[in-house]
């Protein structure tokens, strides 16, 4: 059994919820696999499957130091990216974060459970998995936004997101051995996409389309003996398609009542149990 855990910023915090709902009804992993902010909730889950890893995710998420990652001043990650060149929003808050909930140095052997994180190789423009060695860094390198954090460098290889190759990973999980696999997904393919009229919504459109056309693939040649399970988020809240919604830690709680509400509901109506 396997929970796939999808990228999507602080939109991620809806996961929460439904790992909330999941472990309620007695559903646990054999397998975990994550990208982006996917990939941080995915390993505090597999370092313990259990109600501590929705403990320590929730403590987390409303955290001070959550919201220095990304709620630094506009001003000094203006400054970072004139000086950068390439990102708006300093690694090391998150690095500090991860380490205090993860650990000074765990690596993927530690984990309770088997876990699998996907990043984009910028040298290679594919997708590279990793399952074995160093965890935080390869959390890192599958989470770095382009243009809010840098590329992680990794044995002489570059990385970024993994949401851009590779953003609810459905297929890892059955080429693992998968059988039942729930899906934990921030909601955007819950939305549908309109004509964009004007510069911003067209580089969002286009993006989402990328997104979804490999999850729609995926869905698509799904092998008959997959039970798949869509866990829904609980809807998107008002201005989470502006520019700066990435900022919006103040939404967390909300959002994570609202996912395990709606999983909850789901999980009884579909008897996935």
């Amino acid at each position: 059994m396997a929970f796939v855990l999808g990228g999507g910023g602080v939109r991620g915090a809806v996961e929460v919820g439904m790992i909330r709902a999941l472990l309620e009804d007695g559903i646990t992993p054999d397998l975990v696999v994550g990208t982006s902010i996917g990939a941080i909730n995915g390993a505090v889950l597999a370092a313990d499957p259990s109600w501590t890893a929705v403990e320590r995710l929730t403590r987390t998420w409303t955290s001070e130091e959550a919201n220095t990652v990304f709620g630094e001043a506009v001003g000094r990650q203006l400054h970072r990216i004139v000086t950068t060149r390439t990102h708006l929003i300093s690694p090391e808050p998150l690095r500090r974060l991860l380490v205090r909930t993860l650990g000074p140095d765990p690596v993927f052997a530690d984990l309770a459970v088997p876990l699998r994180v996907v990043a984009a190789s910028i040298e290679r423009a594919a997708e590279h998995w990793f399952s074995e060695g160093p965890l935080i860094e390869a959390v890192l390198a599958s989470s770095a936004v382009p243009g809010l954090l840098p590329p992680v460098r990794i044995d002489g290889e570059h990385f970024m997101d993994g949401g851009i190759v590779n953003s609810i990973p459905i297929e890892a999980a059955v080429r693992a051995g998968a059988r039942t696999v729930y899906v934990l997904q921030v909601g955007r393919v819950e939305e549908p996409l309109s004509v964009p009229t004007n510069p911003v919504e067209t580089a969002r459109v286009a993006f989402e389309i990328a997104r979804r056309h490999r999850f729609a693939r995926d869905l698509a040649t799904l092998p008959e003996d997959v039970r798949l399970h869509v866990l829904p988020s609980g809807g998107s809240l008002d201005g989470d398609d502006r520019p700066l919604a990435f900022r919006r830690l103040d939404t967390v709680r909300e959002r994570i009542d609202r996912a395990y509400e709606a999983s909850r509901g789901y999980l009884a109506r579909s008897g996935a149990t």
